[in-house]
């Protein structure tokens, strides 16, 4: 019907302004001149207002209301009923958002992500408090403005995972930090160590990027419909059809810095390059939840990254591109070296069993932000009790604790949970993977990894937003998310190499 027509090409139109400031935003980030910065936030205020008011049209809501009710989104899981379900959830809360409230935003995040690289550079909490202040204010703001039935909290949230309420986390996130605690002790308490002095040797930057990409376009990334750069803070930018932009960030005495995070961000890209391109810019054609977006980057970065499987066909090139560094390490030393399990500072370096840590001490202190029982001037005060509660550690500074992290900077507060249930999330399909294509082990040997690739292509990449992430999880596993995967995998992997 007309109408429909009519709604798409509104909204792909707002998509395609969208990413023009995706663009910006990359290119703050790994290119723009230091000096840039007030011109940039001039020119993604002006963008996000621009998308807003163009997604908040009145005449948006008026198509809306001809097609719903008609014979067109008469079948809940068509591609027209998804796209005009997602599109009310989304206009509905975008017009409860004032016009100045969301340019403030991108304005105000703009010039703090400088701000927070010049903090976390120099360790220093102080400069970067002013700006979290405004940023905490702004998103407050935006809470009550969207409104809640919960927690403040949940309104932010609930923009990254539709549906998901930090009740709902809480109870989740307690019986998994109470499993997570006790095997983090049984394994500091085995006494067993690998020698992971050989992932701090030299390696030469111009060739941890040429195997980093290799690596990349090994397990499926298109470098022909994206690149990679570097930046201070790893992310994956999908701009839109045929241009996903990877970032890392490189150390010639860390080997696995910048390789995992390629992994990791490669899994992001994957996704972005696995949707549907003639379903761009409608929610056919969207990730489903940043959660399912993260078990994309966790199943790549970890479940298959991190595994024996793949270091048996990768490390004979590992050795080549490093001979100085590997020719005296044995693969088994290798493995157990990725796989070193204990309690550290930074979380993107952390070990699949304390990373989860590392995200509930930051959903704990997030909440408290929101709900005032945190003032920002006590953030390094809150983060390091906390830090030393759930490590039995207490950061040395700044840079190492509360300013590690480029989120609040951005903005992106209610982002930190995804990151666990994306560990969650992957474990599941994971398993069922495996289960599907009859064992993954012997085709990660022999460098076969196009199977997995379209097997998440075809059960989760292409069905856009047709699922909410708890739905697509049962469809795709015949079970709702339960953590029983993920400590599985890690018992699994964990208890051979420090015999517990």
């Amino acid at each position: 019907m007309e109408a429909y027509k009519e709604l798409i090409r509104r909204v792909r139109e707002a998509r395609l302004l969208g990413s023009c400031a995706a663009v910006l935003g990359w290119d703050q980030r790994t290119y723009m001149p230091a000096k840039g910065a007030l011109h940039r936030a001039q020119q993604l205020a002006l963008l996000a207002g621009m998308v807003h008011e163009q997604t908040t049209a009145p005449e948006i809501g008026g198509l809306l209301d001809e097609i719903e009710g008609s014979e067109l989104v008469r079948e809940g899981d068509s591609a027209a009923a998804v796209n005009v379900r997602e599109i009310r959830r989304r206009y509905d809360r975008a017009c409860k958002l004032p016009r100045a409230l969301v340019t403030e935003l991108a304005r105000t995040c703009t010039l703090a992500r400088d701000v927070w690289v010049q903090a976390r550079r120099s360790s220093d909490f102080a400069l970067f408090r002013p700006w979290l202040e405004k940023i905490v204010a702004l998103k407050r703001q935006e809470a009550e403005s969207v409104g809640y039935a919960g927690a403040a909290y949940d309104a932010l949230l609930d923009d990254y995972e539709p549906g998901e309420t930090s009740a709902h986390l809480a109870t989740l996130f307690s019986d998994l930090r109470e499993e997570l605690v006790g095997l983090v002790a049984a394994i500091q308490a085995s006494g067993r160590r690998p020698d992971n002095s050989v992932l701090h040797r030299e390696y030469p930057v111009d060739r941890q990027e040429g195997f980093g990409r290799a690596a990349a376009a090994m397990i499926g990334f298109d470098f022909a419909a994206g690149r990679l750069d570097e930046t201070a803070h790893p992310f994956c930018s999908g701009i839109g059809p045929g241009d996903t932009r990877l970032t890392t960030r490189y150390d010639s005495r860390d080997f696995g810095d910048a390789f995992f995070s390629i992994l990791h961000e490669a899994g992001h890209g994957i996704y972005d390059q696995g949707l549907d391109p003639a379903h761009y810019g409608t929610p056919m054609g969207a990730a489903v939840s940043l959660a399912i977006h993260e078990s994309q980057s966790r199943l790549w970065e970890n479940f298959v990254g991190r595994s024996r499987a793949f270091w048996e066909h990768v490390f004979p090139q590992a050795r080549r591109s490093f001979p100085e560094a590997l020719a005296d390490v044995s693969l088994d030393a290798f493995y157990y070296a990725i796989n070193d399990c204990r309690p550290s500072f930074i979380r993107v370096d952390a070990d699949e069993v304390t990373y989860n840590l590392h995200v509930l001490l930051r959903f704990e202190l997030e909440q408290a932000l929101i709900s005032g029982d945190l003032p920002a001037a006590d953030v390094p005060a809150a983060w390091n009790e906390a830090f030393t509660r759930y490590f039995g550690l207490t950061p040395p500074d700044d840079a190492q604790g509360c300013l590690q992290d480029t989120h609040w900077s951005g903005g992106a507060v209610g982002y930190f949970p995804t990151y666990t249930l994306g560990n969650l999330y992957a474990a599941q399909f994971f398993a069922q993977a495996s289960v599907d294509l009859g064992g993954l082990d012997e085709p990660f040997r022999r460098g076969e990894f196009a199977p997995l690739k379209e097997w998440l292509t075809t059960k989760i990449h292409r069905h856009g937003q047709r699922h909410r992430a708890a739905d697509l999880v049962a469809a795709v596993t015949a079970e709702p998310l339960s953590p029983r995967f993920f400590l599985d995998h890690l018992r699994a992997k964990f208890g051979p190499l420090y015999g517990i």
